[in-house]
């Protein structure tokens, strides 16, 4: 088991909504991310089955199906269950739980004010949205999170909002419920347990923070605490939350892990998504994808062959930019301002591009689709390894809060 310090700095933690069988928007715009992630950190990948039904909760037919298909897709593209921690939310009550936790203690105005709260409901004023649970969904996004005391959230700029909530609910739950019987005399006998010259570097460090709002000497007492070797977790933990005034850290504050914005365009220019009817899915049948691209829109001004174009005005060039190399993107823009070339021949390399990177992904979705136990196994065993994690963490929520009864 990973300490709560080191969770801190390696533990990543992130879930998509099961929405069946993924598009290479999926794939560009959170997969690769997740495959470069799982070989740097201690991943937990999740299916947020329970936030689909935030927004969908009056027809949950072929939500299972949805599940088990996404989760095959996550398998074939390489994310790895011999180094991540795959699940599906609603089977670890845990999440459930900490959500009821935080509940008491998170002001109203605090999840009014999440910025996508008020877009969703104007995005999808077709649905009433006017529930407990679409209003709550952001704090059961921080008990997702909170609950494995990961350190790390991949994310786009446009959800850093819900990290931010997330900081300030374990800043609030910590400052509340941290600080136990004795713990000023608790956090100096850590500091002297560090020996004279770390602890008084400590209590410069910490002086620093505190009354100058130095954030460097925050990093680097945070460092200093990470590198004892003489005191215990109870005592890291303390001293933690002593470094910024507070209790003990009881949960972790995370950080968002900016990820850059997918570049992956739908066939007809905007963002690729099921809604647009725009996508390449990456179990589609090599014919259709053949159609799809062949019959991509491009340039509208050029309506003959030998009418010149601009590539920035043609959805085919958003596939050249994440599919060709140089040469290939430079044979396009000259060929396509000189006429020299035909959409038709434009397309093909990315039509070649696209079959040859989906080939072996369809071809290892096969197989795993011909093999449903082993999918469920995989999942099975990242449900027992979640449910481990998040029931240490509870444990000591519920232990802050009073509700541990002999």
């Amino acid at each position: 088991m990973s300490s709560v310090l080191s969770g801190q700095t390696t533990r990543v933690l992130s879930g998509m909504r099961p929405t069946g069988r993924l598009h290479l928007g999926h794939y560009h715009g959170v997969l690769k991310n997740w495959l470069k992630l799982q070989n740097e950190y201690e991943c937990f990948f999740f299916v947020a089955d329970w936030h689909a039904l935030t927004t969908h909760y009056e027809d949950p037919r072929g939500l299972e199906e949805s599940v088990w298909e996404m989760v095959i897709d996550w398998l074939a593209v390489g994310v790895d269950p011999e180094h991540t921690t795959l699940f599906i939310q609603s089977k670890i009550p845990e999440h459930a739980e900490l959500h009821v936790l935080l509940s008491m203690i998170t002001p109203l105005s605090w999840l009014e004010r999440v910025p996508t709260y008020k877009d969703q409901q104007i995005k999808l004023k077709d649905k009433d949205l006017s529930t407990y649970g679409f209003l709550g969904y952001p704090l059961l996004q921080s008990a997702d999170i909170l609950i494995y005391r990961a350190g790390l959230v991949p994310v786009g700029e446009d959800q850093v909002a819900h990290v931010e909530i997330t900081r300030e609910v374990a800043r609030r739950f910590n400052n509340l419920y941290g600080r136990e019987p004795g713990y000023e005399e608790l956090c100096r006998d850590a500091i002297k347990k560090m020996g004279k010259k770390a602890g008084k570097l400590y209590d410069e460090l910490r002086a620093a923070w505190l009354e100058r709002g130095e954030r460097e000497a925050l990093a680097t007492a945070r460092e200093l605490v990470e590198k004892q070797m003489n005191i215990n977790l109870g005592d890291r933990e303390r001293l933690l939350g002593y470094l910024e005034g507070g209790g003990r850290q009881i949960l972790l504050e995370p950080q968002a892990l900016l990820t850059e914005a997918a570049r992956m365009p739908g066939l007809d220019g905007q963002k690729m998504s099921k809604s647009y009817h725009n996508t390449i899915g990456l179990r589609e049948d090599p014919d259709e994808i053949r159609k799809k691209l062949r019959t991509m829109p491009t340039d509208p001004q050029r309506v003959r062959r030998t009418d010149p174009g601009d590539p920035a005005k043609c959805p085919v060039w958003q596939f050249h930019l994440v599919y060709s190399g140089e040469d290939v993107k430079q044979w396009v823009d000259q060929g396509c301002r000189a006429a020299s070339i035909g959409c038709l021949e434009c397309k093909q390399p990315v039509i070649d591009a696209v079959l040859a990177e989906l080939a072996p992904i369809q071809a290892r979705a096969a197989a795993l689709a011909n093999d449903p136990t082993l999918v469920k196994n995989v999942i099975t065993q990242g449900c027992r390894r979640a449910r481990e994690v998040a029931e240490e963490t509870l444990q000591d929520v519920r232990r802050s809060m009073g509700l541990e009864y002999s």
